[in-house]
C-alpha cells in the first residue's frame, strides 16, 4: 500500500505517475456530457505539452490518469514554458516539479471557475494538494491501466466497463489517431489482444481484487 507521502511524490522528467483528484464535497464535477468535453479540452490546453496520457478516466466526482511527463530539460523547451507561466522565476530556478505542478494548478482553476460559474456555485472544487504516486513497476502499470480503464464499473456508473463513454480504453484499440501513448501502453501488455483479453479479466473479477494499493476513491 502506497504510503501517504508517495501521494506527493514530486514530478521529474520521463517518470510515469497515477495522478488522482476529487470534489472537496465529493458531490459531482460533471453534471453533463458537455462538462467532459470541456475537462479534457482544458486537460490538453494546459498539459499536452508537459505530459502524455497512457490512461484516463472521468468519473462523476472524481478522476484518474496515468501519465508521463516530458523530458523537460531542453533549455529551448525552458524557455517556452518561461512565457508560458507567471511566476518570476528563473529558468534555472524551476524544476520540472514546479513546471508540471503549475501547470496542474492551472487547469483544475480554470476547470473550477467555468463550472462554478455554470452552476452558480462559490469556492474550491477540488481536494488540495492533489494526489499523484509514482509508477515504477511494470506489473503495477498493467494493473494499474486495467484499474483506471475500468473504474466506472467499479463505482457502478454502468455494468459494463466498455459503455462508460469517459475513459481512454475506446480510444487506446480503435484505429483512430489519438494524443494517447496507446502504443507505448499496449507494448506493456505484448499486443493488443492481451491488453483487451487483461482488461475483460479485470472487469470480471472487479468485486473481488485487492486494491489497497491504490488510491482509495
Amino acid at each position: 500500500m502506497a504510503k501517504k507521502e508517495d501521494y506527493y511524490t514530486r514530478f521529474e522528467n520521463d517518470g510515469i505517475y497515477h495522478v488522482y483528484n476529487r470534489t472537496v464535497d465529493r458531490k459531482p464535477m460533471f453534471t453533463s456530457n458537455e462538462n467532459y468535453a470541456y475537462f479534457i479540452r482544458q486537460f490538453d490546453k494546459y498539459l499536452s505539452d508537459y505530459v502524455k496520457i497512457y490512461a484516463y478516466n472521468l468519473l462523476g466526482n472524481h478522476f484518474h490518469f496515468m501519465i508521463k511527463v516530458n523530458n523537460l530539460a531542453d533549455l529551448t523547451t525552458f524557455k517556452k514554458l518561461s512565457n508560458l507561466t507567471t511566476e518570476k522565476l528563473s529558468n534555472q530556478q524551476k524544476t520540472t516539479h514546479d513546471i508540471v505542478s503549475h501547470q496542474f494548478r492551472k487547469f483544475f482553476q480554470s476547470y473550477a471557475m467555468a463550472f462554478n460559474k455554470e452552476q452558480n456555485r462559490i469556492g474550491t472544487l477540488f481536494q488540495t494538494p492533489f494526489k499523484r504516486v509514482r509508477v515504477e513497476d511494470e506489473n503495477y502499470l498493467r494493473e494499474l491501466a486495467c484499474y483506471i480503464n475500468t473504474n466506472a464499473q467499479k463505482h457502478n456508473l454502468v455494468k459494463d466497463f466498455r459503455d462508460w463513454k469517459w475513459s481512454s480504453y475506446h480510444n487506446t484499440i480503435s484505429n483512430k489517431e489519438t494524443k494517447l501513448l496507446k502504443e507505448e501502453l499496449i507494448s506493456y501488455f505484448d499486443d493488443i489482444d492481451n491488453f483487451i483479453y487483461c482488461h475483460l479479466e479485470y472487469g470480471s473479477k472487479i468485486d473481488s481484487i485487492e486494491r489497497d494499493f491504490f488510491i482509495e476513491d
